[in-house]
């Protein structure tokens, strides 16, 4: 089934509505989006949908009309070239999106991968207006959509004033059955794992990885390839260490939004001071900063944009809590050593999962052959 099963099939209700609606799906980094989007081709089928990739190939808008016609398995009149500037190369992939049809002649279906990155387009004559009029022609075709960002704050705005056949449909957090199945494989269906040790499992790397898929396989995965005695909390560590591959997705997503933001290097220190206290008010953050109010009320609403911070109560935290974590470990002059990952991953643990410092029975792995004495009470982090 699948832990966006339901969520899977509440798109697909939009698009076999009538008329059909526009399926908006943001989500934060690690939450699944691309494998959404890639389950909605193989459910609908390969022939009557186009998966694009926007993010890799939107370099101008010539290149991009032509990328996308090339790589489609639409017939339409709309898909020769007939341009010879960029408004008009971006007006033509409007046609092609609006009279490409399926194989019989019925509509077909676009899945638009991180769509709002068209904004790049903005600085080519024309098109200064280029999210605004790609919504405008994608809610008057007659074919099917739906569109993936990354970006939460900045879909709501852009749809603030669009037609009613935009649905924005946030995807869900993983909850613990979710977690539990998508482990399931790496532990052999948990054969030989007792139900409280698998629901003690689910739990605690849902509130680690704040549920979101990419974090749950990693830790799942690192868990197994560790062996004997592995625990998430383990696992977790030995994901951020430098160079591992929590480190690389960390660092990927906080250069990417500071990139898409204003103002980097004020950016890049509100975000020091959150990791070290959350949540802050404005005055706190201001004078930590040593900016005036007026001025960190700009940066906060920049960060906020690309939604590295969220406000609450009119204090302002990070939006990813594992995010915060590599922020403490990895934004400073030197990368950490071991013990501090340990020490740093045990506070965060602690912070998320209260229940860690109660004794559990450790997992019995289907793969893991671990001896009573091998076995650890997890919430422990040997520090020497």
């Amino acid at each position: 089934m699948g832990p966006y099963a339901g969520f899977e099939r509440r798109v697909m209700g939009t698009l076999d509505a009538l008329p059909s609606r526009i399926a908006v799906v943001p989500g934060g980094c690690g939450t699944g989006r691309t494998a959404l989007l890639n389950r909605l081709r193989d459910r609908i089928g390969r022939g009557a949908t186009q998966y694009i990739d926007v993010e890799r190939c939107a370099t101008t808008p010539e290149r991009f009309f032509d990328a996308v016609t090339a790589a489609s398995p639409f017939p339409s009149p709309g898909r020769e070239r007939t341009y010879t500037n960029a408004r008009e190369a971006f007006d033509a992939l409007l046609r092609f999106f609006d009279t490409a049809r399926a194989p019989g002649g019925g509509p077909c279906t676009f899945l638009l991968d991180e769509v709002l990155e068209l904004r790049t387009f903005e600085s080519f004559p024309g098109l200064r207006h280029v999210l605004r009029d790609l919504l405008d022609g994608l809610a008057s075709s007659p074919n099917r959509f739906v569109l993936t960002t990354r970006y939460v704050s900045r879909t709501h705005r852009l749809l603030r004033d669009a037609t009613s056949r935009f649905e924005v449909m946030h995807l869900p957090a993983m909850s613990v059955a979710d977690v539990t199945e998508v482990l399931a494989p790496a532990f052999n269906g948990y054969e030989q794992t007792p139900t409280d040790d698998r629901d003690f499992l689910g739990r605690t790397v849902q509130a680690l990885a704040d549920g979101r898929v990419a974090y749950v396989r990693a830790i799942g995965e690192t868990m197994v390839q560790m062996g004997r005695g592995a625990d998430p909390i383990s696992a977790l560590a030995a994901l951020l260490s430098p160079g591992a591959e929590l480190d690389r997705w960390c660092r990927f997503c906080y250069e990417l939004r500071l990139h898409r933001a204003r103002g980097y290097g004020a950016l890049k220190a509100i975000l020091d001071i959150l990791a070290e206290e959350e949540p802050l008010t404005l005055t706190e953050i201001s004078l930590r900063l040593r900016r005036t109010p007026g001025s960190t009320k700009d940066y906060l609403s920049w960060l906020e944009d690309v939604d590295l911070v969220t406000s609450r109560a009119k204090r302002y935290s990070f939006t990813d809590p594992l995010l915060r974590l590599w922020v403490r470990l990895h934004c400073r002059p030197t990368p950490p050593a071991e013990d501090e990952i340990a020490r740093e991953v045990q506070h965060y643990t602690v912070a998320r999962v209260p229940h860690v410092s109660e004794p559990e029975p450790a997992l019995a792995y289907a793969s893991v052959d671990a001896t009573p004495d091998e076995r650890k009470g997890w919430g422990i982090i040997e520090i020497d």
